[in-house]
């Protein structure tokens, strides 16, 4: 067994509507490394239970299933916001929406996710980005001003499977090296690298 396989079989198994949204991800959808998984999952889901969110801003739909882990921690009348680029993927992920018991506190925004973001009011308890890595520096910029005074924002993929480690790298790899040294300078913020699944930061207010 390797440490991801091990990871995942350490967490609480994710509920039937969680299997089944990944199970049919898996099967029909490309690019299936996006999907957050039972660990992240399961990480984002005690941070909104812990924090007691009631508003919660995504970055970066792709199908649900964080979404949809989010959803089932939210706090009385709570309410996750995602926003998707894709059209077919944002159907997609209504549609298992729609299915479980949590997809009435799940609305999906189709289009630019920047654009969308200037057309919102905060403020959101907490924030996940987990879209086009180039596009993190500007959603971070849109929705710092958008955070709860005690709110969290947090960014997947920041380890770029390791390649941040190594001196160069492909675009992505560089804007994500970069973001995260500048989080870490910024007298604004206090965040902290977690090396979950592939590097969760987490940000917060100074």
């Amino acid at each position: 067994m390797d440490l991801d396989a091990f990871l995942d079989a350490s967490v609480t198994p994710p509920a039937p509507h969680l299997a089944g949204l990944e199970a049919a991800t898996r099967a029909t959808q490309t690019a299936t490394e996006m999907l957050s998984g039972p660990v992240a999952g399961r990480l984002l889901e005690f941070l909104v239970w812990v924090s007691g969110a009631t508003r919660v801003l995504e970055i970066g739909t792709y199908t649900g299933y964080s979404a949809l882990m989010m959803a089932g921690a939210l706090g009385e009348g709570g309410r996750v916001t995602t926003l998707e680029l894709d059209p077919d993927r944002a159907a997609f992920a209504r549609e298992h929406l729609d299915r479980s018991p949590y997809g009435d506190r799940v609305e999906i925004l189709v289009g630019p996710a920047l654009d969308t973001v200037r057309t919102l009011e905060g403020p959101y308890d907490l924030v996940f980005i987990d879209a086009d890595k180039s596009g993190y520096p500007g959603y971070v910029e849109a929705t710092l001003p958008l955070l709860a005074p005690r709110g969290i924002l947090v960014l997947d993929n920041m380890l770029r499977y390791g390649r941040v480690l190594q001196p160069g790298g492909d675009e992505d790899t560089r804007v994500l090296r970069d973001l995260g040294a500048r989080l870490a300078a910024d007298p604004r913020v206090v965040s902290v690298l977690l090396p979950v699944r592939d590097g969760m930061t987490l940000v917060r207010r100074a």
